[in-house]
This record gives structure tokens, C-alpha cells and sequence, in this order.
């Protein structure tokens, strides 16, 4: 049934109607619901697609290439240069196909093509080129086998150089919303939790939703707290304090924390921890002394890393693999700064020391163990392993110290 032209709206807010119906068309079809999409193509008078892209979809996979030519040649919206392309996809499918069949007969009508119809287009001439070569090394040929795999791929080129109103992108829907949604989450300026996202509504965590009420005293250290972090796996909390200890908390079920080991040994207050990747060992840097690896189900010290005790450790940090650790350190008096690797057996293994190693503040490991990134004063540095390459960054403030995403691929630091 045709709605009267007055009572159909062109447009529903800013958004085209024909467009909003074929997209929710497109949708109702990738969720299954056949019958109710063409039900409601019937009724809105609205088709899927355009009687172009059928007719190019069936000439396509019969093998009608003039045809297809003919059709693309014939759709509106499409600028010389996209047309051009849209016709070497064409006939670039139509030539494999041919080089495919093998035999006399069907190199020589692939030439005929090559010549005829590809050579002519205003296309990379190294495309052309490279067919050309196809012919001989027979690479990029179609056997007749998977002609309409082939030709589908060869469709689905097609609609990608043609106008948007030509073909609905597969997921249209879904992905707009996503979009909304995604952009609502991140103009969220309360949003911490990871419940689900509902259409229903408009998303907004309220400041409820905030950490704002103590949960829990730990009590346990004898001084000042300086320096608190979570596992990587969140099962365990490392807090170290100016009374020269460690304490390791285990995160019970009902998220409450529970002292597991006190790491005692330090002779000075201890300024850092770092978990490994693999959370079964825990550094702890005390200020102005040495560096020890515990076992974090025993809380026995394993290592004391020798050598160590002459210089300042400013920060440590893991490798991936949970095999190595990298220091940064500074020398009382004159002598220059160092950043070294050790293996966990406490054997430097690679030092990088003289006037041009700042004193570094922070240093971290991207997660692929290929860069190893470090802050002093305003500059961010940047060091390939185990190439050595070194890229430097300035800041406009000083640097304390910085964090890496999990990915690796981003770095937040703080300032000043």
C-alpha cells in the first residue's frame, strides 16, 4: 500500500528518510528477519537497494561484463576518475578469470581484454603492468573452481568505488549506534563502571557512581605510605613506607584486603615497587640503597641485586616476558647517570651510562618489550631495543613520572 505523498515526511529531523528506512532495511536482513524487512519495503515504497545494483549484482556473477560496463557507465554520482576504477575492476575480474581457464584460447582472449579494454582506462599504469606479467607467471589467476567466490569479491570491490546511495554498507545500523553510543561514554565525565550500555535511554553515570566513601583502614605500617599499586592481575596490593618496609594485601572475594606478607630488610624507606607482568615476583627500591626481588607467595626475598648499593635507584621497571628488569640510577658526586638491564639472577646485562644519560624520574617498557620510554625533567625519551635508536620529546613542564596504556601505544605523564 502507497502512503499519500502528504503524509510521509522527506526528512526525520536531519536525517533522510529514504535512508534511515534502507538502513533500518539492511538491518532487519543481517539480523534474519526477512519477512519483516521486505514487508517493510513493500509498505514504505522504499526498496533496499536500487534497481542498478541488482541488475550489476546479476550481470557480475552470470559473467556479463559488458553489461556490468554498461551499468556502471549508466550510475549517477560517479566522477570520471571512480568510474575508470569501477570499470578496471570489471575487466581486471573478467582477465584472471580468463588467464584461469589456461589453454591458447583463453590467453588469447585475455589479451584481447588487456589490450582492448584495460589499457585504455586512466588507471595506475603499474596496474596495468602488473596483469601484463600475469600473463606469463599466471599469478593472480582465477581457477574455474572458485569463479564465484571470485566474482563476489569482485562486486563487493565494485560498490566501494560506487555513489553511498548505491549499495548499503552490511552492519550500517549497528555501527551508528555504536558511534553514538561510544561518543556518549566519552562525554561521560562520571563513567568508571563497565556495565552495559542500554539503548533505552541516553547514557549518564550519575557522581554517585564516583569512589567517594571510605571502604576499608588499612593498618599495618609504622610511617608515611609512599607508594601504593595494585598487581596487574588485581588479586594483590603493594604499599611501601618510610619505615622501611613492604606489606603485599590479598584482595579477598567480597573485595575487602587482607596484610598476606610485611617485606622487611630494607635498611632505608622503601620509594617504589613494581610487580612482574606475571605478578608471582615484586621489586621493592629503597631510597639510596638497594634493590630486591621478592617471591610473593612466600614473601622470602629471593635476590638482593649486588652491586647496586653505590648509587641511587630512582625507578625500575619489568620486561614482558618477566625475565628482566631495566633500572635507572644516579651517583653520588660526579659520576654519571646509568640505565642498566639484569637478568634475575642480578647480572647487568646492557648499561647505558655517561654526561648524555639524564637522571631519570620514571622509565616503563611498552608491553611488546621493543621500546623502553623514560622522563627527566621536561623530556620524554624514547629508546628502541635493542637497536639503540633514541627519539626526545620536550615538555614545557618538568616530568615526575608517567603511565602506559595497555596496549602500549599511548603515554600519559604527569606534571609539575
Amino acid at each position: 500500500m502507497d502512503l499519500p505523498e502528504s503524509s510521509v515526511r522527506r526528512r526525520v529531523g536531519p536525517v533522510d528518510r529514504e535512508e534511515l528506512v534502507r538502513v533500518i532495511e539492511e538491518s532487519l536482513y543481517s539480523l534474519g528477519y526477512r519477512q519483516a524487512a521486505a514487508e517493510l519495503e513493500a509498505e514504505s515504497g522504499v526498496p533496499l537497494y536500487p534497481p542498478e545494483h541488482d541488475r550489476l549484482l546479476l550481470d557480475v556473477m552470470a559473467g556479463r561484463w559488458d553489461a556490468c560496463a554498461e551499468t556502471v557507465r549508466s550510475v549517477a554520482g560517479v566522477g570520471d576518475a571512480d568510474r575508470a576504477v569501477a570499470e578496471f575492476l570489471l575487466w581486471r575480474g573478467h582477465y584472471l578469470e580468463l588467464l584461469g581457464t589456461g589453454g591458447d584460447a583463453g590467453l588469447r582472449r585475455a589479451r584481447e581484454v588487456l589490450r582492448r579494454r584495460i589499457a585504455p582506462l586512466a588507471v595506475d599504469r603499474r596496474c596495468v603492468h602488473w596483469l601484463a606479467c600475469a600473463m606469463v607467471s599466471c599469478e593472480g589467476a582465477v581457477a574455474p573452481d572458485a569463479v564465484v567466490g571470485w566474482r563476489i569479491a569482485v562486486f563487493l570491490d565494485l560498490v566501494e568505488v560506487l555513489p553511498p546511495w548505491f549499495h548499503v554498507p552490511t552492519g550500517r545500523l549497528e555501527h551508528l549506534v555504536e558511534s553514538a553510543v561510544t561518543k556518549q561514554v566519552a562525554s561521560c565525565i562520571y563513567h568508571n563502571l563497565p556495565d552495559e550500555i542500554t539503548m533505552l535511554e541516553d547514557h549518564k553515570c550519575h557522581e554517585q557512581h564516583i569512589p567517594s566513601e571510605c571502604a576499608q583502614i588499612l593498618c599495618g605500617h609504622n610511617n608515611e605510605v609512599w607508594f601504593v599499586r595494585f598487581s596487574n592481575n588485581g588479586d594483590y596490593l603493594a604499599s611501601s613506607s618510610s619505615d622501611c618496609t613492604a606489606i603485599i594485601w590479598k584482595v579477598e572475594k567480597d573485595d575487602t584486603l587482607t596484610k598476606k606478607h610485611c617485606l622487611q630488610g630494607h635498611h632505608k624507606p622503601i620509594s617504589f615497587v613494581a610487580w612482574s607482568p606475571n605478578d608471582r615476583m615484586l621489586l621493592t627500591c629503597g631510597t639510596g640503597e638497594f634493590l630486591k626481588l621478592w617471591n610473593v607467595d612466600t614473601g622470602e626475598c629471593n635476590l638482593k641485586f649486588r652491586g647496586s648499593a653505590d648509587y641511587i635507584i630512582s625507578s625500575c621497571a619489568w620486561f614482558p616476558n618477566s625475565e628482566k628488569i631495566v633500572c635507572a640510577s644516579s651517583e653520588p658526586g660526579s659520576s654519571p647517570n646509568r640505565i642498566f638491564t639484569c637478568d634475575l639472577e642480578g647480572q647487568e646485562l646492557e648499561v647505558w651510562a655517561g654526561d648524555r644519560i639524564p637522571k631519570v624520574s620514571d622509565l616503563a617498557v611498552t608491553p611488546d618489550g621493543r621500546h623502553l620510554i623514560f622522563v627527566s625533567c621536561n623530556d620524554i625519551w624514547i629508546r628502541e631495543l635493542p637497536k639503540g635508536r633514541e627519539w626526545r620529546f620536550r615538555e614545557k613542564q618538568a616530568i615526575s613520572s608517567l603511565s602506559l596504556s595497555v596496549q602500549g601505544a599511548q603515554a600519559r605523564e604527569v606534571c609539575d
